[in-house]
């Protein structure tokens, strides 16, 4: 949770300095080319200086929803948000590894599944040992959860860790 905050602080950070250091300079320079209705310079710079401006309030909306979140409404045995979940499927016995992770931080190439996904929808609120159905575009899937480690565990984890001697 706090690697997203970081990162859209960052996102945040690189945009405003774009918005209120840069664009101006470009909207300025296009400004001496002359006549502004057949200026494609400026037209493109004020179109860019708009998205920029909607990214970063949508941004600071969701770092604002981020820092809402109360761990205590997360399931501690159960699959939530920050859980990683061993899965088995029924067909073959592979077994796959995920993480559940806000819309932004997903990347289901590298395990990090959202929980508006159709797995991560299927999965939450289920315990180890308990069989998932998924609904996928070619049909259903099944899954058996093999092992789960809920957000709580592992801030245990982490504290037990930092509490060790060096």
């Amino acid at each position: 949770m706090i690697e997203i905050k970081k990162r859209l602080a960052d996102e945040i950070k690189t945009l405003e300095h774009e918005l209120r250091v840069e664009l101006p300079k470009e909207i300025l320079r296009a400004r001496e080319h002359g006549d502004l209705r057949e200026n494609s310079e400026y037209k493109a710079a004020k179109e860019r200086q708009s998205f920029l401006e909607a990214r970063v309030a949508q941004l600071h909306r969701r770092a604002a929803a981020l820092s809402l979140t109360n761990l205590d409404r997360i399931p501690k045995d159960k699959v939530g948000l920050g859980s990683t979940v061993r899965l088995r499927h029924g067909e073959n016995a592979d077994e796959i590894v995920y993480e559940i992770v806000t819309p932004e931080e997903a990347e289901p190439s590298q395990g990090r599944i959202s929980l508006s996904s159709p797995i991560g929808k299927s999965l939450l609120n289920h315990e180890a040992g308990d069989t998932v159905e998924v609904r996928v575009p070619s049909g259903v899937r099944e899954y058996e959860i093999v092992k789960l480690v809920t957000i709580h565990d592992q801030v245990d984890e982490s504290s037990a860790a930092t509490d060790r001697p060096a």
